[in-house]
């Protein structure tokens, strides 16, 4: 169905929801401000806390996760990283040839980010951020009408949708770690770890992986703005730095630091092989010999492998998919020193974990010591059946991310509730955890926190992609839904 001006209506609805919350939204960090006191009034309304108490869990609770917040910087960081190799970043710009139209260059970011999403939710972040700039480069030299807002919304889909139930997924992960389960934890009810084969690696996370990405690229399709309503890379980049790969990221998004960016001038330059030539000296040999960076990537390469031809799946952690990364890292980039060189790069892109991650962890205090958040997990529990049980944990899921967007996290806190419920139904633990994760995934579409590093390679503000993003969950839900109750385990 089209409008009077050529426009579809979802491609209208899409452009008006945009408008609406450019005008509306705060940035990341004013975000988790208000978030702060939104949980604080409702701890004291639904629970017997009192206000000093509150104050003393939010506190409590504002350190709590340290090592946690190091794992997602690493995260972050390696696929940064690699995602900033030369030669991945050439395949990026020879893919950004391929599309023709907006909508099939805004569908083609979506697929390419959800697809990388499920291998590491940090690569995904990276190469959907780098891609869609690429895109949006591409086609203003071809003159391809597109919207470069709806571009970094497609980029940012990996952790809109896919990431959880991938093998850098916090909560499956977390249940194949002796260390996070029986007494002493949340799951002291459970007597053995959660294998991944029985949550990522299952049909049932398979499938529901490969429908929602075809269904989701088909939905940034037909959002596609189109005529005088896309606005291209230069509106939001000036034209005469978007092909000066030196000053390639142009201003930080007004979202940086404040809102959690990073240097894009730093972040988002192309990398380039270091000279062949340094001062020969032997420190400075050692440091840029590919004999020591190759000899120390194969033994990393080497560990990680006698890990999973020892365990299989059950190797399968939050470490070891750290671990391999940040050699695999190593293994492509081979000199020491250039690999230290774009860790320190990659920094910038991680700030915004680093400030807002403690705020978050405060609310997360609050939702956990005062009961709110199982409050939250069990009324929603109470009214779910065997049947119905997987979409009640993604709302349980969806709810949860609202308050605290940090998917290892917020499953800390609600996860042995999720899990005790549908041992009472009958519900695999598999299906109960691949089921949360994918709402807790799909919120992320409406908090800006994970899109931080992308808000600063694009130089999109949040405010100005967060309509489609919004869109975007509306237009999940009744898939998800439907998905969710029909597809068996």
């Amino acid at each position: 169905m089209t409008t009077s001006d050529g426009a579809g209506v979802i491609e209208r609805i899409g452009f008006r929801m945009s408008e609406v919350v450019e005008r509306w939204m705060p940035s990341p960090f004013v975000f988790a401000i208000l978030l702060t006191y939104i949980v604080y009034v409702a701890g004291l309304v639904a629970t017997d806390s009192g206000p000093v108490e509150l104050l003393e869990f939010w506190y409590g609770g504002f350190w709590a996760f340290l090592g946690f917040s190091m794992q997602m910087v690493l995260i972050l960081m390696t696929g940064f990283v690699i995602a900033y190799h030369p030669r991945v970043n050439a395949i990026l710009q020879r893919l950004a040839e391929i599309p023709n139209t907006g909508a099939q260059a805004a569908a083609f970011v979506g697929f390419i980010s959800m697809s990388l999403a499920w291998v590491h939710w940090g690569f995904s972040l990276i190469m959907g951020a780098i891609f869609a700039r690429e895109m949006g480069k591409v086609a203003h030299r071809k003159d391809i009408n597109i919207h470069y807002p709806l571009l970094a919304v497609a980029g940012y889909m990996g952790l809109g949708l896919t990431w959880h139930w991938g093998i850098s997924g916090s909560a499956p992960l977390q249940l194949t770690d002796a260390n996070n389960i029986g007494e002493g934890t949340g799951f002291e009810f459970l007597t053995s770890t959660v294998p991944a084969a029985e949550t990522i690696f299952h049909p049932y996370a398979l499938t529901l992986t490969a429908l929602s990405i075809v269904f989701a690229s088909a939905v940034l399709y037909v959002l596609a703005p189109s005529g005088s309503r896309a606005k291209g890379i230069t509106e939001y980049v000036d034209e005469a730095e978007l092909f000066d790969t030196s000053a390639d990221g142009g201003r930080a998004a007004d979202d940086a630091v404040t809102d959690g960016g990073t240097d894009a001038a730093d972040a988002a330059d192309p990398v380039d092989e270091p000279p062949a030539e340094v001062d020969d000296v032997p420190a400075e040999r050692m440091n840029n010999s590919r004999i020591i960076g190759g000899l120390v990537a194969l033994s990393g390469v080497a560990i990680l492998a006698l890990q999973f031809a020892g365990q299989g799946l059950g190797a399968f952690t939050l470490n070891a998919v750290n671990f391999g990364f940040l050699f695999a890292g190593l293994l492509i980039y081979q000199r020491p020193a250039y690999y230290r060189d774009r860790f320190n790069e990659a920094a910038g892109a991680a700030a915004g974990i680093v400030l807002l991650f403690p705020f978050f962890a405060g609310i997360q205090g609050i939702m956990a010591d005062s009961g709110l958040a199982l409050l939250l997990a069990e009324g929603l529990l109470e009214v779910s059946t065997a049947a119905t049980y997987p979409v009640v944990a993604w709302i349980v899921g969806s709810v949860a991310n609202l308050f605290v967007p940090s998917g290892g996290g917020e499953w800390l806190v609600v996860g042995p509730s999720v899990l005790q419920a549908a041992e009472g139904l009958g519900v695999p633990y598999g299906q109960a955890t691949i089921a949360y994760a994918v709402g807790d995934a799909h919120t992320n579409l409406l908090n800006p926190f994970w899109a931080l590093p992308l808000l600063a390679i694009t130089n999109v503000k949040a405010r100005e992609m967060f309509g489609y993003a919004i869109a975007m969950l509306i237009a999940l839900i009744p898939f998800l839904a439907v998905s969710l109750y029909a597809v068996p385990y």
